[in-house]
């Protein structure tokens, strides 16, 4: 193990264990947003049960996230300082309006929502809601235009050894941003609807709160069917982006080694890296150019071919990322998005009463499917970020060379061991309190006594 591959690895576990309560935060807030607005504008109360119950669970959920992420942003300067100097007068702009615009807006009216329960007029308290909402998908729109340089980098020149902004509307207006965003932001609505759609039928099974949970099933479906229905499509275009501009991805991501024309789609491969061809392959002609070009005919380069263009335009060197890596997050991120896809269409049958719940021995495995977004959230995210190497900046910085020079294996083994025990014990504290305060339901207003407080019973209640 090198200071270099532990380095990685560090920062591939580190941003795993962030981005596991990222996608809930950006869709829980925006459905909570919608209960509180039910709420207000119909004036029925179960909406406003609704919101405090969802409401909660987001809380908790969203400081864990808060702590995981101040972490990430500090490797850049502890593992990666030689990147920072690099790309520093670039890649700190967004950040920092991260921090002290979207940050500070969700944070500021995560507060006065938390406590302006019958302080706040109703519609104002609901506004608070959508401000939380928007900042948070603000934040990463922010997190993702500073990542999308590393994918595509414009705007820049470079000045000695130095990356130097000239243009800050070009990295507002990436094409790969614009692709990025959307897809992250809607796989975050489908995690956050299918997050309510597996505690609700949790419920639902055990007749608890029946009135209660078939709402928050039914919204949740409907949430969910447009979210993962869009996220499909979205995706699509962003392969056809990717193709044109980071061939190499989708050739490791279909082990495709030669290039094609029509070229097929993996069904199931066994990548022999070192020799470059596979063990095994089955293929279906004509569908990997109908993504690339929505018809089934049209070149898609291969592996083999696109080393040697990049050597010509790089130089010596190792193009190619590890193809079983990408070839099976792809794998595992379109499988679980196909899954969501059907899971979300009969979620909407059983929410518009076309299959009894109580016939549906399916609803009994909702709870488990809450794992299927967070798959193809993670998969998602290794194959977007390993399928750019041996860059940290695309055709401009190495990985290799954005490292910290005064590593040592010791120290990076050790702190990856400690942030790995550090992250894995808040984890399993984020799904202890979300199970413990999912399985116990919302709270009847009649259980809640007189002696709490308005502002106490707003944040337990």
């Amino acid at each position: 193990m090198t200071v270099l591959t532990l380095s990685q690895l560090q920062f591939a576990a580190t941003t795993v264990y962030h981005f596991f309560f990222v996608p809930l935060t950006l869709g829980l807030s925006v459905l909570v947003a919608i209960m509180e607005t039910l709420y207000v504008t119909r004036g029925d109360e179960i909406y406003r049960r609704m919101t405090k119950f969802w409401g909660k669970l987001f809380l908790i959920n969203f400081a864990m996230g808060v702590v995981t992420g101040i972490v990430m942003e500090f490797q850049f300067g502890m593992n990666w300082a030689n990147y920072a100097r690099f790309v520093g007068d670039i890649f700190g702009a967004p950040l920092a309006i991260e921090a002290l615009l979207a940050f500070f807006l969700e944070s500021t009216f995560l507060g006065l929502w938390i406590f302006g329960w019958d302080k706040l007029s109703k519609r104002l308290h609901a506004a608070t809601i959508w401000l939380v909402a928007i900042g948070s998908n603000l934040s990463a729109l922010w997190i993702l235009i500073a990542n999308s340089f590393m994918q595509h980098p414009v705007g820049f020149e470079l000045e000695g050894s130095r990356a130097i902004m000239k243009d800050f509307g070009a990295l507002l207006t990436n094409p790969y941003v614009w692709h990025q965003f959307p897809h992250t932001v809607l796989g975050g609505f489908s995690t956050g609807a299918f997050f309510v759609l597996g505690i609700s039928a949790y419920h639902l099974i055990r007749k608890h709160e029946e009135d209660f949970f078939k709402r928050s099933f039914k919204l949740a479906a409907i949430f969910g069917t447009v979210a993962i229905l869009l996220t499909v499509l979205v995706g699509h275009s962003q392969t056809q982006y990717i193709i044109r501009n980071q061939p190499m991805k989708i050739a490791a991501a279909e082990a495709l080694w030669n290039t094609e024309n029509p070229a097929s789609f993996s069904l199931l491969s066994i990548p022999n890296e070192k020799a470059r061809e596979d063990y095994f392959s089955y293929r279906i002609p004509g569908v990997l150019s109908f993504l690339a070009y929505n018809q089934f005919s049209g070149e898609v380069k291969g592996i083999k071919d696109l080393q040697a263009e990049y050597e010509q335009k790089y130089g010596p060197g190792d193009y190619v990322p590890s193809v079983l890596t990408a070839y099976w997050t792809f794998r595992g991120m379109v499988g679980a998005g196909a899954l969501m896809v059907i899971l979300a269409l009969y979620g909407l049958l059983v929410a518009f009463n076309r299959k009894p719940l109580g016939e549906k021995r399916l609803l009994a495995l909702f709870p488990f499917f809450i794992a299927l977004p967070y798959i193809a959230n993670t998969t998602g995210w290794l194959l977007t970020e390993t399928g750019r190497q041996p860059w940290a900046v695309f055709g401009v910085l190495k990985t290799a060379d954005a490292v910290s020079p005064n590593l040592t294996v010791g120290v990076v083994l050790t702190s990856l061991i400690v942030f790995t025990l550090l992250y894995g014990a808040l984890m399993v504290a984020d799904v202890f309190l979300l199970a413990r305060f999912a399985k116990a339901g919302p709270v009847n207003p009649s259980e809640v006594t007189n002696t709490v407080s308005n502002s106490e019973e707003a944040f337990w209640g």
